[in-house]
C-alpha cells in the first residue's frame, strides 16, 4: 500500500500593536507641526509549523512464489487371479513384451528397487514395452500407502494394481508355477506371452535391461 504524506502548513499570525493615543480635547491647542505623532508598529510574528519531509516512495517488486507442481493422480485398480491372468496374456495381433513387478509397501527391497523400474519404464515404454505393477498390500492400503508411495517415486505413468485373490495360489500359478510368492519378484514375457526372464529379490537393472533388449529385438 502506497502512502503519501501531504505537508500541511499551519500559520498563525499574531499582530501586536502598541501605541497610546491621547484624546484631543477641543480646548487643547493644535499640535505643533514639528511634533510628529510617534507610532510604534510591532513586527508581525509568524509562527510556521515545521513540516516533516515527505516520505520516500518505496517501490516494492511483487515477489512471485513458484507454484508447486501438482502431483499426478495415481489410480490403483483391484484385480483377482482371473483378471491378472488376462492382463498377462498377450494380444496375438499386437504382440508386445510385458514386464510385471510384484511388490508391497512393507517390503524394503521392493521400495529400494522402484526408482530403477521407473527409469526402465521411461526408457523402454516408447519402444513398445508394456509394464505394470501388482501390489500385495492389504485392501486398506488401496487409497492410502500404495498410491502415496507411487507418487513419491514418480511412477504415476505405470499402470498399478492391487491383488485381491480368494485363491492366491491361482494368481501365483498364472504368473509362474515355480514362484512361491516371495517379494519383490520381476517377470518378463515376450510378445507371445512366454516367460523369458524372472528374478526374485531386488532386481539388477543391467541384467534386466539385457533381457529387455533381447526380447525387444526378437519381437
Amino acid at each position: 500500500m502506497k502512502r503519501t504524506l501531504l505537508p500541511t502548513v499551519f500559520s498563525i499570525a499574531v499582530l501586536l500593536s502598541a501605541g497610546n493615543y491621547g484624546a484631543l480635547s477641543q480646548s487643547s491647542p493644535p499640535p505643533r507641526k514639528s511634533a510628529a505623532v510617534r507610532k510604534t508598529v510591532p513586527k508581525s510574528i509568524t509562527r510556521t509549523k515545521k513540516v516533516a519531509p515527505a516520505a520516500k516512495k518505496t517501490t516494492t517488486s511483487a515477489v512471485t512464489t513458484p507454484a508447486k507442481p501438482v502431483a499426478a493422480k495415481v489410480t490403483v485398480r483391484v484385480v483377482d487371479d482371473v483378471e491378472l491372468a488376462k492382463l498377462i496374456r498377450r494380444d496375438a495381433k499386437q504382440p508386445r513384451p510385458l514386464l510385471v513387478n510384484f511388490w508391497a509397501t512393507w517390503c524394503e527391497p521392493c521400495r529400494a528397487e522402484f526408482p530403477d523400474l521407473v527409469q526402465i519404464d521411461n526408457q523402454y515404454r516408447a519402444r513398445g514395452l508394456d509394464f505394470f505393477t501388482v501390489s500385495l498390500d492389504d485392501m486398506a492400503e488401496l487409497t492410502k500407502n500404495v498410491p502415496q508411495f507411487l507418487r513419491e517415486v514418480r511412477a504415476e505413468q505405470i499402470p498399478a494394481y492391487l491383488l485381491n485373490a480368494i485363491e492366491p495360489e491361482a494368481a501365483i500359478t498364472a504368473v509362474d508355477k515355480e514362484w512361491r510368492g516371495e517379494l519383490p519378484a520381476t517377470f518378463l514375457f515376450d510378445g507371445r506371452g512366454q516367460l523369458v526372464f524372472k528374478h526374485s529379490g531386488r532386481v539388477k537393472p543391467d541384467e534386466l535391461k539385457i533381457a529387455i533388449e533381447k526380447v525387444m529385438s526378437d519381437k
